[in-house]
């Protein structure tokens, strides 16, 4: 089953004490990058997540996104930090005395100063919040993994009708091929006719021989046989494979494309060039859509 590499998930849980969001997003890449973004203070779980999301999603650039909202009053600490307090003491005092300044350090004044009472998410124990964050994180990358098979299926269809337009052009060569020797004898002679003229005999043999030789270097026979086998094996991965292939798919499109260059090199006729042309064309399509592959 071919898996596209771009698709979004997203998912929402409420634990009692928390409301967990997560949204992930995937795009095409080379190999498995992922980043997660979410509060600080959760980052214990990070690696965790990862491999839940991996293990679904084996190769792309994945963006996942957490946002966690308190609920409960029971998840909160309210926590003081003296030393700072006692700093912002010390200087306040210390400006006072310095610019002869007039008030009172009061309690208010210093208990909302930055950082001297701050609001902590209690998150003593990891193991229930690692699990109350895979529950969505878990969620989110199942429904990302449909979405980019549906993609996916989309790219498939797509590149085999391609493979089939190819296949026919490939057809056309062939039959054109062995047109290609007698054209090129019967323009040899009339060249030979122009040079010397009629009034002398033109020796038969010798006109075979170099139309042997044109054969054999025009011959595009092999090629056209690599590249029709590509394009089965192309068929066949995206037809019955259940693994990412995307590595494998955009090798073959690259052995297409180094055949269809040769054959456009060795064929010395327009007709044949042209339809060498339609390939590289479609060749090309496939390529943008193999690198959306996983």
């Amino acid at each position: 089953m071919i898996k596209s590499m771009t698709g979004f998930g997203r998912s929402e849980y409420n634990d009692g004490k928390r409301n967990i969001i997560v949204e992930i997003k995937g795009v095409n890449h080379r190999y498995s990058d992922i980043t997660i973004k979410m509060p600080r203070r959760y980052s214990f779980a990070e690696e965790h997540l990862k491999g839940l999301v991996k293990d679904i999603a084996k190769r792309g650039k994945i963006d996942i996104s957490i946002m966690v909202e308190n609920l409960t009053e029971d998840d909160i600490n309210v926590k003081l930090n003296p030393i700072v307090a006692k700093q912002y003491y010390d200087n306040l005092k210390e400006l006072q005395e310095q610019f002869h300044l007039f008030g009172e350090i009061t309690l208010p004044l210093i208990a909302g100063l930055p950082d001297v009472m701050k609001a902590v998410p209690n998150v003593e124990d990891e193991k229930a919040m690692l699990q109350s964050l895979s529950v969505p994180v878990l969620e989110a990358a199942k429904r990302l993994d449909r979405m980019r098979v549906v993609e996916g299926q989309k790219l498939a269809e797509d590149i085999i009708m391609r493979s089939h337009l190819i296949r026919e052009w490939i057809e056309k060569i062939q039959q054109r091929t062995p047109l290609i020797i007698s054209s090129y004898t019967e323009k040899l002679k009339d060249r030979i006719k122009e040079l010397i003229g009629n009034n002398i005999e033109i020796p038969e043999d010798r006109i075979l021989v170099e139309a042997a030789i044109f054969a054999d270097k025009s011959n595009v026979t092999e090629e056209l046989v690599r590249l029709d086998s590509h394009i089965l094996q192309l068929n066949q991965i995206i037809s019955q494979s259940n693994q990412p292939d995307g590595k494998r798919l955009d090798f073959l499109v690259q052995e297409m494309n180094r055949e269809a260059n040769t054959i456009g090199s060795k064929a010395n006729d327009i007709e044949i060039t042209n339809l060498v042309l339609e390939i590289k064309s479609e060749i090309e399509k496939i390529r943008e859509q193999v690198q959306n592959i996983e």
